[in-house]
């Protein structure tokens, strides 16, 4: 396991230093990030509003049905029917501890509903500051690069020919190869 925990700090290394090379590829990585953020944010928004909803019907429902079994007490109580009354307003607390639930319910979803929607609120001003702040680089970029001395158009560089075949090269990949494989042998053997 050492091997690739070695690897992959490896290229996180070489990803940070890239990044920090090229910070403009940084701010793309931001906001694609920002972009994920609000994407999964608003999914999760759409499914509490639809919970809400449905704790409202949960809670109208059970307010109907304290309402029909209020009715109910008071018809067996002037009837005379003392133990079904007592067992009806029973379940009327019970529907009432029920209503309560919901409601404690509803309240937790609709709090976390305006979390979310502030969290919204956030990663759209984050974002237009990532934006404006790529804006600006591109901008310093282009203003650099229009600034910077160019070669006269006669002089164009041109690098020495290379020829296909380089044996001091091929010699130095060899030992390049044969120390990694080295390297990675002694890692393995005390891992």
């Amino acid at each position: 396991m050492g091997l690739f925990d070695d690897f992959n700090q490896f290229l996180e290394a070489r990803l940070e230093e890239f990044l920090r090379e090229h910070p403009e590829l940084e701010l793309q990585a931001i906001e694609e990030q920002l972009r994920e953020q609000e994407a999964d944010a608003r999914r999760t928004l759409v499914d509490l509003k639809g919970q809400e909803s449905r704790l409202q019907a949960q809670i109208l429902e059970t307010a109907q049905d304290i309402q029909r079994w209020h009715i109910r007490i008071q018809k067996v109580e002037a009837a005379g029917e003392l133990k079904l009354a007592a067992a009806a307003r029973e379940r009327e607390a019970a529907l009432l501890r029920q209503g309560n639930q919901l409601w404690g319910q509803m309240a937790g979803v609709k709090a976390r509903s305006q979390q979310l929607e502030t969290l919204l609120g956030q990663i759209a001003t984050r974002r237009q500051e990532v934006k404006a702040k790529a804006a600006a680089q591109r901008a310093q970029a282009a203003q650099a690069a229009q600034q910077s001395p160019t070669p006269p158009p006669s002089w164009t560089p041109t690098p020495p020919p290379r020829s296909p075949y380089d044996p001091l090269e091929e010699q130095f990949r060899r030992w390049e190869t044969d120390s990694e494989l080295e390297e990675l042998k002694r890692r393995m053997g005390k891992g």
